[in-house]
């Protein structure tokens, strides 16, 4: 029975975000929530009374560190932390595992405990799993954490299931070490970035007594990816009833990201930290207060901000206090920043609870990457031109939206040239496609794999798009009621792909280890075991016939003018003859007399897709006619007023087809059966 009373109030659509809450000894907890870090009684440059109005509600304190100074004997004098330090709301305790971690000089591990040197005085002492808990007991501390052995989240993978063996063993000893005390306690997963063990690790410490589960060994070298996929992996397999807390995490876009995953729970040092260096975080981007633009700025540093700071003192001031190193920054800066990472939990938790997350997720992943909008930090009197970002025959540009795109230098061609990769291929390719629809098992016992062929990896938008989609229907129903999935990707350059990735925080769909894995080995799987993904180098036309008849085609090639060879009525016909077996669809962006006349003379039923970026319409192709009549969006098949544009155009035939060859082209698609409907 936990000693929390947790409750999970909603899981949001279309994600695994959730909303909860849960009483500890020292009051209510309503989550998501992020937790100010304490490490010694105090966040440093504040007061109890600047967090509480900062909206904080629950401190993280270190027992490493309060081991050392005061000790456990001044904490019994006074009953505990919260009479110490003025503070009558919850506080959770670190086990002090990741400063052992931080020591590799200083300590020696051994089944027994760490052995290290005090800072304070250099006497030798042992943090063992019972002192830990026994010094966090006498803390008083509302949530302790269990002992644990934290390596680096690159560690090999013998090394890293020896860590997590022990740190297995430890937790059995703090749980024990506990009693019968009524503070709550928190195991912790460990695993490193291997995925066999970070299921081990959950499997292990769900089946004990623990309050809650926390995500350990992160932001330990990992990189963003690797940190996403990882947090999601974990939450997969942690119980639902009780709370998930992801340690030591992060800056507001790591938040959003872990929330997304499934997590309830967040410290970091972050907020004091930039502070103390003179940097906000704001709803106009992270700002530097230490830069001379805001010299002579009035005005307060967020004009979206009622915190303390915000509404006293004017960024002038704050740049000078910043540039002198005042103490008085330092505090009014980490007020600013506490307030707002509290102000984006209760916006994450309304909208869960609103049903509306994952409409802001999306919104939200792009604004908190965002620097200074109104204050860039390339001045605009400043004549030298910054050179772009390029590999091989690509660049990277800003789109008229503000997004990033690829564009190929040599014929000008802009990969999501109007509205943003993410957003034309969620629009053209997913929705039109109704994926989300197709995952689902038609039967209890279907288990047929859906397969997609992404023609034109590029930097992987189309891709990635078909897999966040996955990703979010396998949050919101399970994995029980989801088809498997395979996505395979065909690219003969992969140096888009390669060039964004290098610029990640400008292509939020690549937030993801998947496409990274693509790169170094052509090959990722889902967790879940449901997904997998492969990538063909080299000529689409050479891995044609090879490949897995598809279900869905994304065909988004460059266009006929520059890649010339895929946009042919045999490449067509080939892939029409190599799908018939299967009730096949193609979607493109390409909607053009020649493209549209080359399917059908293929033997596709072609309908009008819908519009996007600067495409008034796109295209739909069928392998049969009766799929594009009982498509849930009902799209509209080519009639007669096209048959009739056909024949007046210039781009009637193919401009290599032989003069002899017309008449039965044409013949093809004036008997197309989807003109006698």
């Amino acid at each position: 029975m936990s000693r929390l009373n947790f409750t999970l109030e909603k899981t949001a659509p279309g994600s695994r975000a959730r909303a909860a809450r849960f009483t500890t000894l020292h009051g209510e907890v309503l989550t998501p929530i992020f937790m100010p870090v304490g490490t010694q009684a105090t966040v440093k440059s504040q007061t109890a009374e600047t967090l509480l109005a900062a909206g904080s509600n629950v401190l993280l304190a270190n027992t490493y560190h309060l081991l050392l100074r005061p000790g456990p004997e001044v904490f019994k004098k006074f009953g505990g932390i919260h009479r110490f330090m003025n503070w009558n709301r919850p506080v959770l305790t670190d086990s002090g595992g990741f400063q052992i971690f931080s020591l590799p000089s200083e300590r020696r591990m051994n089944e027994e405990g760490a052995k290290f040197k005090s800072y304070v005085d250099g006497t030798t002492l042992l943090l063992s799993p019972e002192v830990s808990i026994e010094t966090q007991k006498a803390i008083g501390s509302d949530i302790m954490m269990v002992l644990d052995q934290c390596i680096p989240s690159t560690a090999p993978y013998d090394q890293a299931e020896a860590a997590m063996q022990l740190t297995h063993r430890w937790a059995v000893r703090s749980l024990n070490a506990r009693g019968d005390s009524p503070q709550s306690m928190f195991g912790i997963v460990q695993g490193a970035c291997h995925p066999e063990l970070r299921k081990q690790s959950a499997a292990f410490l769900r089946e004990l007594p623990f309050d809650g589960l926390a995500i350990g060994g992160l932001a330990v070298g990992e990189t963003h990816a690797e940190r996403y996929e990882f947090t999601g992996l974990v939450t997969e397999h942690l119980p639902e009833n009780l709370p998930r807390y992801l340690m030591g995490v992060g800056t507001p876009i790591d938040i959003l990201e872990a929330v997304h995953r499934g997590v309830d729970m967040f410290d970091c040092i972050i907020p004091s930290q930039l502070a103390q260096r003179g940097t906000v975080f704001t709803s106009h981007g992270r700002l530097h207060m230490q830069r001379s633009v805001y010299k002579l700025q009035d005005g307060p540093l967020d004009a979206n901000c009622d915190c303390h700071c915000c509404k006293h003192y004017e960024r002038g001031y704050l740049h000078h206090l910043a540039k002198t190193s005042e103490y008085l920054g330092w505090h009014l800066l980490g007020i600013h920043n506490i307030s707002f990472y509290h102000r984006l939990m209760r916006e994450i938790r309304a909208h869960i609870l609103a049903g509306t997350f994952a409409e802001y997720y999306e919104k939200k992943r792009l604004e908190l990457v965002r620097v200074d909008e109104d204050s860039p930090p390339v001045p605009p009197k400043q004549t030298r031109i910054k050179p772009s970002k390029k590999l091989g025959d690509y660049e990277i540009v800003t789109n008229p939206a503000g997004t990033s795109s690829i564009k190929q230098i040599s014929s000008g061609e802009v990969m999501h040239s109007v509205s943003g990769p993410s957003e034309e291929s969620q629009k053209l390719y997913v929705d039109q496609s109704c994926l989300a629809v197709r995952l689902l098992k038609r039967s209890d016992d279907d288990n047929e794999e859906l397969v997609i062929w992404d023609v034109g990896l590029g930097a992987a938008s189309n891709a990635m798009a078909a897999l966040q989609c996955f990703e979010r229907e396998l949050a919101e129903r399970g994995p029980a009621v989801l088809r498997p999935l395979r996505i395979v990707s065909f690219e003969c350059d992969l140096h888009p792909l390669a060039l964004a990735t290098k610029d990640a925080g400008a292509f939020p769909h690549l937030r993801h280890r998947a496409p990274y894995e693509i790169l170094k080995n052509h090959r990722w799987s889902h967790a879940s075991g449901l997904l997998n993904w492969d990538l063909n180098v080299g000529d689409f036309l050479q891995f044609l016939e090879s490949s897995a008849v598809p279900d869905l085609i994304y065909f988004d090639p460059f266009s006929s003018k520059t890649d010339t060879g895929l946009w042919t009525p045999e490449v067509f016909t080939r892939i029409f003859n190599h799908c018939a077996p299967k009730s096949a669809e193609l979607y493109t962006y390409a909607a053009g007399t020649g493209v549209r006349a080359a399917m059908l003379n293929a033997g596709f039923s072609v309908a009008e897709g819908m519009g996007t970026g600067p495409k008034a319409t796109t295209t739909l192709a069928f392998t049969r006619l009766e799929a594009a009549q009982h498509h849930a969006l009902k799209p509209v098949l080519l009639g007669e007023p096209w048959l009739a544009r056909w024949r007046r155009s210039d781009s009637q035939y193919p401009k290599s087809l032989p003069g002899d060859a017309r008449p039965a082209f044409a013949a093809r698609i004036e008997s197309h059966p989807q003109f006698k409907v």
